[in-house]
């Protein structure tokens, strides 16, 4: 038990220290999340009504998690942590974009894609408001993208994967892969129906946004299951847990 409360405390502080290092870096707000006024009114409508649904479904998956077990909060937090601090990070892109991960693999893993809807949402309403990352007019798009396409089509795939007996560690690593580039192909499609090229239309575009971001997002999209991976991996062996995240307090 005391080992236990020292890991947390030293995940904490980690995870304090990397939040600090993130907040006074200096950044230029281009980031990959859809800016503040970038998209029309009417298409930042359509995106929250999107994805409102999910977020209702994301609340009540939290609601039976944590009652199921209360101790369910501390991987909550974490998955929290694990999804703001990654998707926080800009990385340059050789196009003059930047990228970033997405931070869902882990938590999807834990305790399903519904939960991520909201977690999610959270991690990206506080980076626009403190990190100028995304927008709150754009919130409805980028949870949609990152938030909701990136986490079921990662968890479909995870599920898939156990199911033909695939290693768990390699279905944890797609599952962050590929919830990663589902999010980048999202927001591309987004932009796209947008901002159609004048030759080759809303398609044409769309291949564009793509070309732009996967250069820098597949090598990142590799790291981030690797280190989603690990992390897991990490926890496991601190925190006992069945699948679902649901925490056994050591028991098998």
């Amino acid at each position: 038990m005391k080992k236990m409360k020292w890991n947390r405390k030293t995940m904490e502080r980690l995870f304090l220290a990397v939040l600090l290092m993130i907040l006074i870096w200096p950044q230029k707000a281009h980031a990959m999340h859809i800016m503040e006024g970038f998209l029309p009114l009417g298409w930042c409508l359509f995106w929250f009504a999107a994805f409102i649904p999910f977020f209702i479904y994301g609340l009540i998956s939290i609601r039976r998690t944590v009652s199921d077990n209360p101790q369910n909060k501390v991987l909550l937090a974490f998955s929290g942590a694990f999804i703001f601090i990654l998707s926080a990070l800009k990385i340059p892109s050789v196009t003059g974009s930047t990228s970033h991960p997405t931070g869902v693999g882990i938590g999807t893993a834990l305790f399903g894609p519904g939960v991520i809807s909201v977690l999610g949402t959270i991690c990206l309403l506080f980076q626009a408001l403190l990190l100028a990352h995304g927008g709150i007019t754009t919130l409805g798009a980028n949870a949609f993208s990152m938030a909701v396409v990136g986490p079921f089509v990662g968890y479909g795939v995870y599920l898939i994967l156990k199911k033909i007996n695939v290693s768990h560690s390699i279905s944890l690593f797609l599952c962050a892969f590929i919830a990663d580039l589902a999010t980048y192909f999202t927001t591309s499609l987004q932009l796209g129906l947008v901002f159609p090229d004048p030759s080759s239309g809303v398609v044409g575009a769309i291949m564009k946004f793509v070309g732009v971001f996967m250069l820098t997002q597949i090598p990142i999209a590799i790291a981030e299951g690797l280190l989603t991976v690990v992390a897991y991996n990490l926890i496991s062996a601190n925190f006992p847990f069945q699948e679902g995240g649901i925490l056994n307090d050591g028991k098998k």
